[in-house]
């Protein structure tokens, strides 16, 4: 079982606060391992068994939980008197009202409820305004670089590690299969879960063909500047007719179920987001070589759609930068501090060089400048801006 440990120390340190704790992500990306850690935890101290109820809502033992009047019955008949309860509901979106349920729950003095989804319409509609200013919501990503490391106890051929990493996948449980089609099936199976489940249903779409060929598009462009017009002009000149605002809603529905992130552009100098030219990431690697296969692959992009993920992870927020003419690959902000960082494959070559570092250069204050590579050289510093290995960075602890 994968640790988890940063998001485990999340809910540690809103341990008891009364808010209610969300925790999103994509399909098995580790939410129920993370309830089932954070479980252990509880047990370990000092909490009685009888004082947690966790509710896995897509095993079929709790098919008649699925109604939220009877879900709210049973956990209520099973509270402990005169102590503190911990209800854990996993992916609770499958019960339809499921907010009521929560709200109710959340209103009593002695429970602490913890939830997770899927879906970023969870926090949307009647709950967000049942809730709103009392949840907090912890986003999970799969594995990160260093967890996916941690498992071989040692930190040597970090290069093979992560070419492997970009390809085994950063689902938790993929890495247990190493058979290669059953592997690929694996990530086929969350891939069409997500796609069928949690979009096609809710959202009511008959054409999941097109769906699938717009995922399968933003897998195939990460990194690239994607405008909602350039991806249905692409559709339609390969015989696939759509409109831009049905490609816009795909898109939006690809977002809400944590396959894709959109990473906005921000103007340095003006410092003001702007509306036009959107970059996208892909939340995993290896369910892209899944989908596409490995054949003419970027390092360069894929190492910066990792770069991207690891940045969330730390929570920061971030956007893609415009300096002039020029691009910034990251601007990151977190709690009023703000990072640049460029991502190249190599920078070996002079000009590659001059280049990354160009739009660096260009901003004129003095936040941290950092450019990230694949080069296997010791950290060198160019007028302030620090060349370090990506590997090492990914490494990094939390910040």
């Amino acid at each position: 079982m994968f640790q988890r440990n940063e998001y485990l120390k999340q809910l540690i340190n809103v341990k008891d606060k009364d808010i209610i704790k969300v925790v999103c992500g994509v399909r098995r990306s580790g939410k129920s391992t993370l309830f089932e850690i954070y479980q252990n935890y509880l047990l370990e101290n000092g909490v009685g068994k009888k004082q947690i109820q966790k509710i896995n809502f897509e095993e079929l033992d709790n098919e008649n939980l699925l109604e939220y009047k009877k879900l709210y019955e049973h956990i209520k008949k099973n509270l402990v008197d005169g102590k503190r309860n911990y209800v854990l509901l996993d992916e609770v979106q499958q019960v339809k009202d499921f907010q009521k349920t929560v709200d109710s729950l959340h209103i009593k003095k002695n429970v602490d409820i913890y939830i997770t989804g899927s879906n970023s319409h969870l926090l949307s509609g009647e709950l967000s305004t049942l809730i709103s200013g009392r949840y907090i919501e912890i986003k999970m990503l799969p594995l990160s670089f260093k967890e996916y490391v941690s498992t071989f106890g040692e930190q040597r051929d970090l290069s093979g590690k992560f070419k492997n990493y970009l390809i085994d996948s950063s689902f938790p449980y993929a890495l247990e299969i190493k058979d290669k089609k059953a592997h690929r099936d694996y990530l086929m199976g969350i891939y069409n879960s997500v796609i069928v489940k949690d979009i096609a249903q809710r959202q009511k779409i008959s054409d999941i063909s097109m769906l699938d060929s717009i995922a399968k598009f933003m897998a195939d462009n990460v990194g690239n500047i994607c405008s909602i017009k350039k991806i249905s002009d692409t559709m339609t000149s390969a015989g696939r007719k759509i409109s831009t605002h049905t490609a816009e809603s795909y898109i939006k529905a690809l977002e809400d179920s944590y396959i894709l992130y959109k990473a906005q552009r921000y103007d340095v100098k003006g410092k003001a987001h702007l509306k036009i030219n959107d970059k996208y990431y892909f939340v995993d690697m290896g369910l892209r070589y899944a989908l596409l296969g490995t054949q003419k692959v970027d390092m360069g992009r894929m190492l910066e759609n990792v770069v991207y993920l690891e940045l969330l992870r730390r929570g920061y927020e971030v956007s893609i930068g415009k300096i002039g003419a020029r691009e910034v690959d990251f601007v990151v902000a977190n709690n009023g501090n703000i990072q640049y960082y460029q991502v190249a494959q190599t920078t070996r070559d002079k000009k590659t060089l001059e280049r990354e570092l160009a739009a660096l250069n260009d901003i004129a204050d003095h936040n941290e400048k950092y450019l990230l590579t694949l080069d296997e050289d010791p950290e060198i510093s160019y007028n302030g801006i620090k060349k370090i290995n990506a590997l090492d960075w990914l490494l990094w602890d939390m910040r």
